[in-house]
């Protein structure tokens, strides 16, 4: 029997987040291991538990979630982050792509549909609801939803096939090491493969290069 995921909540609202760890719990192959209420306290319950899983609120109290997001993916690359939300701005969603979020669903999403993209973000994947990703591509042109799997379109771009795939693997917040075990490559292949990424792309980092990706609708 796999072993159940591994999640922190973190939500300032106490009757919220109660209401959803019961319903969390419920779910067979969940564990809602640690709870924060503000952001500090959510970036160092992350350094106490082994964790599968952040789920987050934005409008916490503090240094906010979209600071808490960014610090916690700063030193756990590879923990993912499911936005948790009632905010749905545009400036928003661009801000939680930088900091580096899996994806996002807003407040009042069925449990089912809350639960399915928790194992998605978990498996790898980019899970954005409808209005995120409406927004996204309103800002950056995209057409293909992000929450269905990625495509690589190989007409009209700079990139080789490979390059597409390691693209694609970026955008769904994989490190180096990761890609590398994934398409049985080098890790220091990776890296070259990235670097030529950048360049090609004209951008300095990996979530520049994603974005671009999306507006020139190579993902």
């Amino acid at each position: 029997m796999p072993a159940a995921l591994r999640i922190l909540i973190v939500e300032d609202d106490e009757l919220f987040r109660l209401g959803l760890r019961m319903r969390l719990q419920q779910e067979t192959g969940i564990d809602v291991v640690a709870e924060a209420e503000d952001g500090e306290m959510a970036v160092e319950l992350v350094k106490r538990y082994v964790l599968d899983v952040v789920l987050l609120d934005i409008g916490l109290p503090g240094i906010g979630g979209i600071e808490a997001c960014r610090q916690i993916k700063l030193e756990n690359p590879s923990l993912p982050i499911l936005v948790l939300t009632s905010h749905a701005q545009t400036s928003l969603i661009t801000r939680l792509i930088e900091a580096g979020a899996q994806g996002y669903c807003r407040k009042g999403v069925a449990a089912e549909t809350l639960i399915l993209a928790l194992r998605s973000v978990v498996a790898g994947a980019s899970w954005w609801d409808q209005t995120a990703t409406i927004e996204i591509r309103a800002v950056f042109g995209g057409t293909s939803t992000i929450e269905t799997p990625v495509t690589l379109d190989t007409s009209n771009n700079p990139l080789t096939q490979r390059e597409l795939e390691i693209l694609a693997l970026l955008a769904a917040g994989k490190s180096n090491q990761e890609i590398a075990e994934m398409l049985y490559i080098a890790p220091g292949t990776v890296k070259a493969h990235v670097h030529t990424i950048l360049h090609k792309l004209e951008v300095r980092d990996r979530t520049q290069a994603v974005v671009v990706a999306m507006q020139k609708k190579l993902i």
